[in-house]
């Protein structure tokens, strides 16, 4: 068994593997060849799989390369990553190398000095474009807002956690979830560690702006009813609003001020039901959220192979 395994989901990132494989390297050695990786191929429509099936056999650090059917996204990859992660530590990051590979090393540190089961990396500074950054601002305080309140404000793209702490995760088997959230929600023993994201090296991001409005919607259905109680709260003003104006239409009729006939009426009916029919749209819905949330039975993701490479310095000659 070894001390860290590390889970890289791998999506149109073929431009930058020969430097993922170089600090991967500088890594294990850091670790006193105590790494292990794990690629998992998440529908990458290039020759990911391909030149890791190649590299591989010739690394000096530990390897499991998963190659999943389809794309089924990042959460379902390191899930897919964290079941056949076979290490006393796990740790999460991604494979364009804006996050520093030897975070992982201090977070596994942490791990082991500290009394935490989960260390997550909160960005101080980031080296990407300012429209990149007026976005990803935007995103984090929306997911702040209406996900996870203790979110810090440069949001959370990779975590290392101990054993404990990962067959907790594991037995959380929500789908369209969040996987940010689900770390906060488990509560346990938590700690920050800041980092300085840099910029990309290689490429263009695929987590693009509808990718994101898709995860924080995911975010919200997944672990809040604030949209239900939303219609709640709109629908009851409704019903209020739509009671006093019913009341100064029938006022207004008796008083001559309305000479329409059937206005009066018309306006009452139009306005209560409607707000009526809001109202219980938030009502059942809230029925209907929480069904949901016990409904959740398809697979996050399917394996298509599995390979295991050793590693060690006789392979990496």
């Amino acid at each position: 068994m070894r001390d860290l395994s590390l889970i890289i989901p791998v999506y149109k990132n073929e431009a930058s593997l020969p430097d993922l494989l170089s600090a991967l390297r500088a890594l294990n050695g850091q670790l006193q060849d105590r790494l292990e990786v794990v690629f998992v191929i998440d529908g990458s429509p290039d020759r990911c799989h391909e030149i890791l099936r190649q590299q591989l056999p010739a690394q000096p650090f530990a390897a499991t390369l998963v190659l999943l059917s389809r794309n089924f996204g990042s959460f379902a990859a390191v899930r897919a990553g964290l079941e056949r992660a076979r290490g006393r530590c796990f740790a999460v990051m991604a494979a364009d190398l804006q996050e520093p590979p030897e975070l992982a090393a201090r977070m596994f540190e942490l791990l082991q000095t500290e009394p935490v089961d989960v260390v997550v990396g909160v960005r101080s500074a980031r080296d990407d474009p300012a429209l990149q950054r007026w976005q990803a601002s935007l995103f984090w305080a929306a997911y702040r807002r209406w996900v996870v309140p203790q979110m810090p404000p440069g949001g959370v793209d990779v975590f290392a956690c101990n054993l404990v702490f990962r067959d907790a995760l594991l037995v959380l088997e929500e789908r369209r979830s969040s996987l940010i959230a689900q770390i906060f929600w488990l509560g346990f023993r938590r700690a920050e560690l800041p980092y300085q994201r840099r910029a990309r090296a290689h490429g263009e991001s695929a987590w693009t702006w509808r990718k994101k409005v898709s995860y924080l919607a995911d975010s919200v259905f997944a672990f809040t009813d604030l949209p239900i109680r939303g219609l709640l709260l709109a629908g009851s003003v409704g019903v209020l609003a739509a009671t006093m104006l019913g009341l100064l239409a029938v006022i207004g009729r008796l008083m001559g001020w309305i000479a329409v006939s059937g206005y009066t009426m018309t306006m009452v009916v139009i306005l209560f039901f409607g707000a009526l029919n809001l109202l219980s749209l938030g009502v059942v819905g809230s029925y209907a959220w929480r069904a949901y949330e016990n409904t959740k039975q398809r697979p996050q993701a399917l394996v298509l192979a599995v390979q295991h490479f050793a590693g060690g310095t006789e392979g990496a000659r």
